[in-house]
């Protein structure tokens, strides 16, 4: 963690032209650089964006007020896909969890590890589903992603390396369809346009013309989307 005055930030560097600032989803902020800037140049952004920065930590913290701390209980309500399934918990059945007739399923001796039960299922469901929706959506933007993972990632939906590879982080399959496919086709957008320029914002546009709405849903509702 690197300090600045009174702001506490992260700092990664890449072979960028410009800076970037970012409020990540548990608060923190990120700062990604130009590999060849001083630290100087770097503090100078800082300031400029300083009632930027103040202004986002603000609105996070309004954002996040909502934030849902489940319990795993019978009763307790789990999302999927954008739905809301109640949680029963049963004695005897093949699977730690399984989602049928409307219910979470959860054996009883699930309550052991009920959180990594739950990401493990999260994380099968998101294989299948991710893969897919890359696949629909790589074929109208013209890309060739690499592999697809669903993941712990921290605080980011998603992310693309520089071998192509898309990671999904498993809360995404909380999400609705046509918000994983923000995601998705976010990230594929990534594969032309490394930075939030206008041209990547006019490639997302190309397939998905309200994906500014799709974005906004996201700011406004994915605290809720945690367990």
């Amino acid at each position: 963690m690197n300090t600045y005055k009174d702001i506490e930030y992260n700092l990664a560097k890449s072979d960028r032209k410009t800076a970037s600032i970012y409020i990540e989803r548990d608060g923190t902020i990120s700062v990604l650089a130009p590999e060849q800037w001083a630290q100087d140049q770097i503090e100078t952004v800082l300031e400029r964006k300083r009632p930027w920065i103040y202004r986002s930590l603000a609105e996070w913290e309004d954002l996040n007020a909502t934030r849902i701390t489940r319990e795993f209980v019978s009763g307790e309500g789990f999302l999927y896909l954008g739905r809301t399934y109640r949680l029963r918990m049963i004695e005897d059945q093949a699977k730690p969890l399984v989602l049928k007739n409307g219910y979470f399923y959860m054996r009883t001796d699930g309550l052991e590890k009920p959180y990594e039960i739950f990401k493990d299922f999260y994380r099968s469901k998101g294989q299948s589903k991710l893969k897919e929706r890359v696949n629909y959506y790589q074929h109208k933007m013209g890309v060739g992603p690499g592999e697809v993972r669903v993941m712990e990632l921290q605080n980011r939906w998603a992310s693309c390396s520089d071998l192509h590879n898309l990671n999904f982080h498993w809360k995404c399959l909380m999400a609705p369809l046509r918000i994983i496919d923000y995601i998705v086709v976010h990230e594929l957008a990534h594969l032309k346009h490394k930075n939030h320029t206008d041209a990547f914002w006019g490639e997302v546009d190309k397939v998905m013309h309200d994906f500014r709405e799709r974005k906004e849903w996201l700011k406004q509702y994915g605290a809720a989307m945690d367990i």
